[in-house]
């Protein structure tokens, strides 16, 4: 009796360990695809370095290489979509899309409307102006008859309507025609994220034109608290992993690897 309660045990074992070897062989992608929940992440695609199309018009930059590793660790398929930025709110309440990853700052606007992870990057705003021009003070009542530029939809445009409101503004649809309008005179100074335009400034040659004008502005009320990742407000699942995905990063090295292929300074 135990002879035969031996052998049929190990039968069971074999025909078990037989039919999980045949399944790992013929169905490993789809075992990894039900591992991991869907996610379309939408970028504006014109926000260099964060975010921009290279020659081949693919997806370059900081947002996308803290995008991909927050997918792989957060265990997220995901499906890379551009947006205009004018839209881009308006279009992940729509369920167009479940993820924000383009250097959106954390507005108390903003928090009225979306959902956002812990930041993952803190930069601020200031003004900059080519370096010929005779502009040291960028008080309200020292640029009353200047002309200034901001890109569409953005904490900078905020900030300068409530701040600067006598001020004439032209407003850029882009941040690349932003600062081409500050290099060919459209405008006399412009208001934008520092680490946006870093690159522009001290790695371009059209860049060199111009030189940053004050100090930092922080101002919590319009460029929140750093950049996050914006969500619905009730995709909690989503939000928990994101969060858990961002602590794994920052641990394990990930993070600084990306942000020195960027920056030559924290970013954090």
């Amino acid at each position: 009796m135990l002879r035969i309660s031996i052998q049929t045990i190990l039968r069971g074992v074999l025909m078990a360990g037989g039919m999980g070897i045949f399944l790992a062989a013929t169905s490993p992608l789809e075992a990894a695809a039900q591992d991991r929940m869907p996610m379309r992440v939408a970028v504006e695609g014109a926000f260099p370095p964060f975010n921009y199309l290279d020659a081949n018009n693919k997806l370059q930059g900081f947002d996308i290489d803290i995008a991909n590793a927050l997918c792989e660790v957060g265990k997220f398929e995901c499906q890379f979509i551009i947006e205009k930025w004018d839209d881009i709110i308006p279009d992940l309440i729509a369920d167009k899309y479940d993820a924000i990853i383009s250097s959106m700052s954390m507005s108390l606007e903003r928090r009225q409307k979306v959902a956002f992870t812990e930041k993952y990057y803190n930069s601020p705003s200031v003004f900059i102006a080519r370096k010929d021009s005779s502009i040291s003070d960028v008080s309200p009542a020292a640029l009353s008859d200047k002309i200034l530029g901001v890109t569409s939809s953005t904490a900078q445009e905020s900030y300068a309507n409530h701040l600067y409101p006598e001020m004439k503004k032209t407003v850029f649809r882009s941040s690349p025609e932003l600062y081409k309008g500050l290099a060919d005179g459209s405008v006399d100074i412009i208001l934008e994220d520092k680490l946006a335009i870093y690159d522009w400034i001290a790695n371009t040659k059209a860049g060199s034109c111009c030189e940053f004008k004050g100090p930092d502005l922080v101002d919590v009320t319009y460029f929140g608290e750093g950049a996050g990742i914006a969500l619905r407000l009730d995709d909690k699942e989503r939000l928990t992993r994101l969060n858990e995905a961002l602590k794994s990063i920052k641990a394990d090295g990930t993070y600084d690897m990306i942000n020195a292929k960027y920056f030559p300074f924290s970013i954090q």
